[in-house]
């Protein structure tokens, strides 16, 4: 059996994790701008497979893969790295980022009604609120911004990210499985090395006529942070805070996807930052202390 976590330090670990999520997704429109979608995520794979070679053996106190944790693996990799990462990245450079954080916001919704439906999780009544703080303060500080329009697009761009939301809650829900059979680190070394492989012809196609001596020096340091926190860091600390929560309240952690992807928006791209979208972030705090707050039993 894991060692058990203190219930605070797995809902920091899940909050760490989605903040850097968030972080990432704002950070990534001048990567897209830079550097082909295809060939953006194949890099981000090939560094942090590099990063976590030493997670790929099996340790000794872990049974060997049977055929339904292959097949999760599978599917968390091609649903929560692969397809999110596509989905996200096209998605946001063909919508506002208005839409897209309306969007986004549904993602603790969609979690807690998958582990409903797909893990038979007790949601309590507590947890739903929590769900719908979070929801309602995200798309406050997302209609509260200017909207930018989206052009003819924009209807393509918001599919997308809702796409993105459906892969990220069955991340969330297959992980929860994953969680009982591996530990945090094979986890995310095999789900990410399964996102290398399916990303791999994609990115040499596009990697034949780039030109990698364009961008800039900056370029290649965002993109080394975005690998790392995308690939090693935000999987690790999520599958460490799943395997001890949950996934229906782990879900309500993935209310700081938008809430830091909106902070890096202010802090470094220099979008306003007044009374409503400060109510928008009381709100969704509230959401989160709701579901960590202890359970009267």
């Amino acid at each position: 059996m894991p060692p058990t976590l203190p219930r605070w330090l797995a809902c920091a670990c899940l909050a760490l994790s989605m903040s850097l999520v968030g972080s990432y997704v704002a950070l990534s429109k001048p990567l897209v701008a830079a550097i082909p979608v295809f060939l953006l995520a194949w890099l981000r794979f090939g560094i942090g497979a590099v990063a976590m070679l030493h997670w790929l053996p099996r340790p000794a106190n872990e049974r060997p893969l049977s055929t339904d944790t292959r097949r999760l693996l599978f599917l968390e990799s091609f649903l929560g790295n692969f397809l999110f990462s596509i989905c996200m990245l096209f998605g946001v450079s063909m919508t506002s980022a208005v839409s897209a954080g309306v969007i986004m916001a549904s993602i603790p919704a969609v979690v807690a009604v998958m582990s409903w439906v797909f893990l038979r999780e007790r949601v309590a009544p507590r947890v739903w609120v929590a769900v719908a703080c979070a929801v309602g303060g995200i798309a406050v500080l997302a209609l509260g911004k200017s909207d930018a329009a989206g052009g003819r697009t924009a209807w393509l761009g918001n599919l997308l990210v809702v796409g993105a939301v459906l892969c990220e809650a069955a991340y969330a829900v297959i992980g929860k499985k994953l969680t009982g059979a591996l530990g945090p680190r094979r986890i995310s070394a095999i789900v990410n090395l399964w996102g290398l492989l399916l990303v791999t012809p994609f990115g040499l196609w596009q990697a034949a006529s780039f030109d990698f001596a364009a961008p800039a020096a900056s370029t290649w340091m965002l993109l080394l942070f975005y690998s790392l926190a995308a690939s090693v860091w935000s999987v690790w600390l999520w599958m460490t805070g799943l395997r001890h929560l949950p996934a229906a309240m782990a879900g309500v952690f993935t209310v700081m996807l938008p809430i830091s992807a909106a902070l890096v928006g202010v802090l470094l791209l220099g979008e306003p930052f007044g009374a409503l979208q400060a109510a928008a972030f009381a709100l969704a705090l509230a959401g989160v202390l709701l579901a960590t707050l202890p359970f009267r039993r």
